[in-house]
């Protein structure tokens, strides 16, 4: 009785977990599919090249070329930011805090805190320490808030990284003579480039499909910014204000536009896995 017990609980378990897929992919599948379906009748080469002309969000000619740009480069700013503010802090609590395990413990616990405030919050902060310092909305804005809301995921991604090097690497390390500076840069941060390209792939595509925190900072505009003082349209708001159109053709760019951002997202994500691969064939197991 007793196997045949485990027997029916195993089959039940494995059935669950393949419920549990089927319908994580069956999702997945479905929101590409609508998405793409939508975005056949709108998307074209004028789309993707041109900028937005006079009437263009009441059905008229031009692009979203702008919104492609601009987010480009406030993900891409607001990542290396975030990379250089994070960086520095896990691998002090993993280098320079092993003696006092508390302090990293409670660097671990704000950095879960930042994470779990909503992007809204972060845009309003941005707005606010704008409006203190007599700034407008720009892409310097934009990516400064940005940055900030990527910071605590890119952290705590690279810190569980980082804790999985072994430790007879970073005492083979000291044993040598060398210093917790240099162990963390040519021993653990060498060991755990894969992981941090993850890490800060995981933070850009936060940060190039977040819509809230930009909202107020990076502002909106039809040109394609040339200075860090300009405004900046993206992806995530050009999708938000042609979906609030009654204009059913411009509603389908929605559409066209949140296939570009997938796209874009894919293709980031397919670079940083091959780099990692090529990265790993130089990693000690």
């Amino acid at each position: 009785m007793g196997f045949r017990r485990r027997k029916w609980e195993e089959r039940i378990v494995r059935a669950l977990m393949l419920v549990s897929t089927g319908l994580v992919l069956g999702s997945l599948l479905m929101i590409l599919g609508t998405v793409i379906i939508k975005a056949l009748p709108a998307i074209n080469l004028d789309m993707i090249t041109k900028t937005p002309q006079g009437g263009y969000y009441m059905g008229k000619a031009g692009g979203i070329l702008n919104a492609i740009l601009g987010s480009l480069y406030l993900a891409s700013g607001a990542t290396l930011l975030a990379l250089l503010l994070s960086l520095p802090i896990v691998l002090s609590i993993n280098t320079y805090s092993l003696r006092s395990k508390a302090w990293a413990v409670q660097v671990r616990f704000f950095l879960d805190v930042l994470w779990g405030v909503p992007s809204i919050v972060y845009g309003a902060f941005g707005f606010i320490v704008m409006t203190l310092l007599g700034l407008r909305a720009s892409l310097l804005a934009g990516i400064l808030t940005v940055a900030l809301l990527e910071l605590p995921i890119m952290a705590r991604a690279m810190d569980e990284v980082i804790r999985l090097v072994p430790s007879a690497l970073i005492d083979a390390s000291a044993s040598l003579g060398a210093t917790r500076l240099e162990t963390a840069l040519r021993v653990v941060l060498r060991q755990s480039l894969p992981g941090i390209l993850t890490a800060m792939l995981i933070a850009f595509g936060r940060g190039i499909g977040d819509a809230a925190s930009v909202l107020f900072t990076a502002g909106f505009t039809d040109h394609i910014p040339t200075s860090l003082t300009q405004p900046a349209a993206t992806l995530p708001l050009a999708i938000f204000f042609q979906l609030g159109t009654p204009f059913p053709e411009v509603r389908e760019r929605a559409y066209a536009s949140a296939a570009v951002l997938t796209l874009i997202i894919l293709i980031v994500s397919l670079a940083a896995r091959a780099l990692s691969r090529k990265l790993r064939k130089h990693i000690i197991n």
